[in-house]
Formats: structure tokens, sequence, C-alpha cells
């Protein structure tokens, strides 16, 4: 892909985005390669959790737990397919996509799960002006992202797998049970290269809306993938993601201070547990997904408003604009319970929050 073409490209894959980083970890491998694999697990959790190659810095991909990430590689590397389970906002498909980028080379072979999702999203389908006039043939199947996963020995993703319909979830039990897909037009089957296996996610806020079968569920090895375990971690997180999306979007404001994120990652961890950080005082939690992965949006959307319409600094007016979008989703019952954390937390914590709290009260007027 030229420079050019890749300016153009709003978001880059993984496998783009860190080729300098897993062309170092390549050369630097002297580790055995499982097969179908393009580095070795000690180099590809080198590239989830950060470390050095050849002099080359390697950045972490996954702030958190490494323990998880270590028993997300060693169950790719058994026939088991993986599940990264959490909350919205814990990275399952940020982690989900790199570890394929650093396995197979390739993350391009996704379903997004959804209630249209069908069972030939998951098999093949066939090119029916083909199949009319010449019958079934390979040149007139379409093939699905696990379907070319399996031919190539690669890696699948199956984002959001609890938000299709349960018989289609069902349609992957034969696939992970005996690793091939019957093509009875054809009277043969597909049997997958070494290599080959799928990687799920599932929110469990969505948990209750498309259950998995305990048969489906028997076949992953599932991994829960918890919030950020304090305010710093997730102060990090935020940091990090906020400095890589803006330079991706060639924001031209200046990244948010470290007191703005620090603010931000407060409000939405005691909005998402129901109580302040000290434990003191509970407060209404609103309806919608308070999230880090909401948290990133909020500040990089004010770095747009600063770059766009300010002098290139984040006001608290920025700030106030993206909480009010965030938070309040119910028109009347956010609005009340936002209302409630600005005059009963926020107001009482000094002058270090005076300017937030009052930006934001305009807002909520």
């Amino acid at each position: 892909m030229g420079v050019d073409q890749k300016q153009a490209v709003l978001r880059l894959p993984a496998e783009q985005l860190y080729a300098r980083e897993l062309e170092a970890l390549g050369a630097a491998d002297r580790d055995s390669r499982p097969a179908g694999w393009r580095l070795s697990p000690k180099a590809v959790l080198t590239f989830l959790t950060g470390g050095k190659a050849g002099g080359v810095a390697i950045t972490p991909k996954y702030i958190g737990n490494k323990r998880l990430v270590e028993m997300a590689i060693a169950t790719l590397l058994t026939d088991r397919a993986l599940m990264l389970i959490g909350e919205p906002g814990t990275a399952k498909s940020w982690l989900s996509e790199n570890l394929t980028a650093a396995i197979h080379g390739d993350s391009s072979k996704v379903i997004q799960g959804t209630a249209g999702t069908s069972e030939e999203h998951i098999r093949y389908s066939w090119n029916y002006a083909m199949l009319l006039a010449q019958g079934p043939s390979d040149q007139a199947i379409i093939k699905s992202p696990i379907y070319r996963a399996m031919e190539t020995g690669g890696l699948a993703r199956f984002e959001e797998i609890s938000r299709c319909a349960s018989e289609v979830q069902d349609a992957l039990i034969s696939i992970l049970s005996e690793k091939t897909i019957s093509i009875p037009e054809l009277g043969r089957e597909l049997s997958a290269v070494r290599g080959f296996s799928i990687i799920a996610t599932a929110n469990t806020r969505d948990r209750g809306v498309n259950e998995m079968s305990a048969a489906l569920k028997r076949r992953f090895n599932m991994i829960v993938l918890p919030s950020p375990s304090n305010v710093e971690t997730e102060v990090e997180i935020v940091r990090k993601r906020v400095g890589e999306i803006a330079a991706s979007y060639e924001l031209k404001a200046a990244p948010p201070e470290e007191e703005f994120v620090r603010q931000v990652v407060t409000i939405f961890r005691e909005l998402r547990s129901g109580a302040t950080l000290d434990g003191k005082e509970k407060v209404k939690a609103p309806s919608g997904v308070i999230s880090t992965a909401e948290a990133i949006s909020l500040l990089t959307g004010s770095m747009a408003l600063a770059a766009s319409f300010g002098d290139g600094e984040i006001r608290e007016e920025d700030l106030a604009a993206g909480l009010q979008g965030a938070i309040v989703k119910d028109e009347e019952k956010d609005r009340i319970a936002w209302k409630e954390y600005l005059e009963n937390v926020m107001k009482k914590r000094g002058s270090a929050w005076r300017n937030l709290y009052q930006a934001c009260s305009e807002m909520n007027a």
C-alpha cells in the first residue's frame, strides 16, 4: 500500500499500523513458531504487552493483567477456540485484533455479530448468477471469513457473538468440534489447515440477548477481561489511546492535560460503580454505558472541538460538551442523575473542579 493510499484510509488494521514492530519482532525471534504462526508465543506476548526487539521499542497494546494475555495465547496453541468476555470498553476487540495480527498477520477475517447475521455468514453462500449459469462449483462459492481462515490455517474473529440468534451461533459447534465445513452441493468437506482457530468476543451487558448454548460454550476457553482495576491504570490507558487516535486523525490540538484526563476518568468510574472513589457517597448510575472506550472517545472529541473551534487547547467547555453527550442518553432519567452528581459530588470538590462544574451545569441547565 503506497503512502498516499495509507493516508486516505481512515483506520489501518493492526498488522499495518504496527508493521515496523512486527517486522522487528520477527527478525529478533529465536524461539520455535507453531504451525501457521508468524511469531513465537513469547514474541506475541511482547507485541501485546510491550518491550524491545532489536532496538525497536514495542508499545503495549493491552494494559492490564499480563497473565490473561498469556492464557489467551496459550489457548490458541491448542485446538480450543478463544472467547473474550467483558464489559463494554474492556479492549476485547482491540486484544482480538492485535492477537490475530501478531499470530497470523491478517486481522481482516471478521464476522460482526448482529441480529441480521445468518448461517451463511459463518459457512459460505453462493454467487447466484454463476450458480444458475454453471451449477454448483468452487468458483460460485462466496467464502465466509471462517471458511477463508480454515483453508489458510489462519485466525477468524467473531465479534459480539451474543448478538446473533442462537441457531446461528450453533452453526459454529460442528466447525469447532470437527474442524470441517460440509459442502453437500459439491459432495465434499473443507478441512481446516493447522493453525486455524476462532477468537470470539461477547459483551456481558448483552448476555441476555442470545445466551450461548452450553454445547457452544464448551468449545471455547473463556477469558474474562476486567475493567481497569484502579484510576492510575485507566488514566494510562486513556492517555495512550487518545494520543494514538489523535495522531491517526491528525487533530491539530494539544493532548489533554493530565488533570483533565484524571477528572474524566474519575467521573466515569464513579458513575459506573454508583459511588464516589472514597466510597463515602452513593451516586445514581446513568442508563448508558460509561466505559473506558467512552472516555477515550470523549477526550478525542474534545480535541477535535478545540482544534476546529478553539485555539487548540482543550478547555472545560469542550469537556462539558463531551460529558453531556456521553452520560445523558435518556433525556429524562439521565439528566436528573447527571444533575444530582454535579450538585452532590462535583460541586463539593473545591477550586480544582470549579470551572468544569460550572461548564457542565450550563450544559445541563
